[in-house]
């Protein structure tokens, strides 16, 4: 394929990320309509339940479209969902090649939409960027593989690693600029999670200011059911829902005080905390979660980062100092036991937020 094409299929994928946060548990996707060398429409699925990808660049395309190109990050649907199959706008347009950058493994397509179209006589051509495709919607391909939300953890940090002070006050670690961008991630999660101690020591709200495309469930890690009634979590559960994840120890008073308070519980039997916490995961992924963020504390962090759940990383390090052996730490669990058997970041980002260091990256691939 041509360097044109290279560039439009990079131009879809631009106006695919303009979903984030709006479209899940649907894939970003984004689309170029060309013809004779010049872009006719364009085009990006935009929210869940709205026109895909392919019908909004083909409505902005109109005639221009018939005996052109059309670039797509994901392969067109050819089943009925909340909209009408891609594949019959396509043909309807009379659109003559099709350049995909990835197939898409939803049961309903994973593949259908290509043999759809090549039967029908259109050239597709798949595999254009495929890797950044990939990367663009790796949660929606790990919620299709393995049933579960994309794990994103977030925590801030002195420069010697504490998350909080020996008496567990950590307001404010990170500067005003970096918990600006901890809203902005909150405003486009399903969920958000703490651990027990965390709520019971920050009292946090976990909710998004400003508002953003998503309202994130609060979803507290609480095996006895300890999470206070006075809390900032419970007083507000009827505006913002609360899910208390309980063992099955729980005393049935605490699970009854906070079921009247409007929460909503969710019984975890598992035997250890590690089998809780990949129930925990799997009811997330069959309430159709895409993106879920863990702000913590140290054992539910440590927790995820030893089964393997953790997918991508959020960090701000302050530059100051805390010491003290009894200061907490960003994870707990049991950890690696050698250096060599640390978990290693991929695509790694830096960069300066008023003073503290922004690392992002990721431990899983798609």
């Amino acid at each position: 394929m041509s360097d044109f094409d290279s560039q439009q299929m990079a131009r879809a994928l631009e106006l695919a990320r303009a979903g984030e946060g709006c479209v899940e548990p649907n894939p970003m996707v984004g689309c170029v309509v060309c013809r004779n060398a010049a872009v006719v429409g364009e085009g990006a699925h935009q929210r869940f339940g709205g026109p895909h990808a392919e019908a909004n660049a083909l409505t902005a395309a109109g005639e221009e479209a018939r005996g052109g190109t059309l670039y797509v990050t994901l392969e067109p649907c050819c089943h009925h969902g909340k909209t009408p199959p891609c594949t019959k706008a396509v043909l309807d347009a009379g659109i003559e090649r099709v350049v995909v950058a990835m197939a898409d493994p939803f049961p309903q397509v994973d593949g259908g939409g290509i043999a759809m179209l090549r039967e029908a006589g259109v050239t597709v051509e798949v595999g254009l960027l495929e890797d950044e495709a990939r990367q663009l919607n790796a949660p929606y391909l790990k919620r299709n593989r393995d049933g579960r939300p994309w794990a994103i953890a977030k925590w801030a940090m002195t420069l010697d690693g504490k998350i909080a002070s020996r008496s567990g006050d950590s307001r404010w670690i990170s500067s005003d600029a970096s918990r600006e961008v901890v809203h902005q991630l909150r405003g486009r999660v399903d969920a958000i999670l703490v651990g027990s101690r965390t709520a019971a020591i920050d009292d946090p709200q976990l909710t998004a200011r400003p508002a953003g495309p998503r309202k994130a469930l609060r979803v507290v890690v609480d095996s006895t059911a300890s999470l206070s009634p006075r809390s900032q979590l419970v007083q507000t559960a009827h505006e913002t829902p609360v899910l208390v994840v309980v063992g099955p120890d729980a005393p049935d008073d605490r699970v009854s005080a906070l079921t009247s308070a409007g929460c909503e519980l969710f019984l975890c039997d598992g035997s250890t905390h590690a089998v809780r916490l990949e129930q925990l995961l799997d009811e997330l992924g069959r309430r159709a979660m895409t993106n879920v963020l863990v702000e913590g504390g140290g054992g539910l962090l440590g927790g995820l980062l030893d089964g393997g759940h953790i997918d991508e990383i959020h960090a701000f390090i302050a530059p100051k100092l805390l010491g003290g052996e009894e200061a907490v730490t960003a994870f707990a669990g049991q950890g690696a036991k050698m250096i060599a058997e640390a978990v290693a970041m991929r695509c790694v980002d830096t960069c300066v937020i008023d003073g503290d260091i922004y690392v992002r990256g990721r431990l899983s691939l798609p």
